[in-house]
């Protein structure tokens, strides 16, 4: 049975080979790509989607507000 730090000390120098390799220069321009065309397809992030999501949650909520005030406002003065 192989012991934890024989383990450990072939993880890191698989680490160590991967660090040094083409692998990780391959890795980064996959991601700069990937990155690019999502840019390019005008794709955003979840955070930027959550964050308008909030927004037009909020919109949405004011808009009912206001029609409710407005049918209060026509109901008054019998505009409607």
């Amino acid at each position: 049975m192989f012991n934890s730090p024989f383990i450990t000390d072939l993880s890191n120098k698989i680490r160590e080979l991967v660090k040094n390799s083409p692998l990780e220069e391959m890795d980064k321009n996959i991601h700069a790509l990937i990155q690019g065309t999502f840019t390019k397809m005008e794709l955003i992030s979840r955070e930027e989607f959550d964050v308008q999501a909030e927004v037009l949650r909020s919109t949405r909520e004011k808009l009912a507000k206001l029609e409710t005030k407005l049918a209060e406002l026509e109901e008054k003065f019998n505009l409607k």
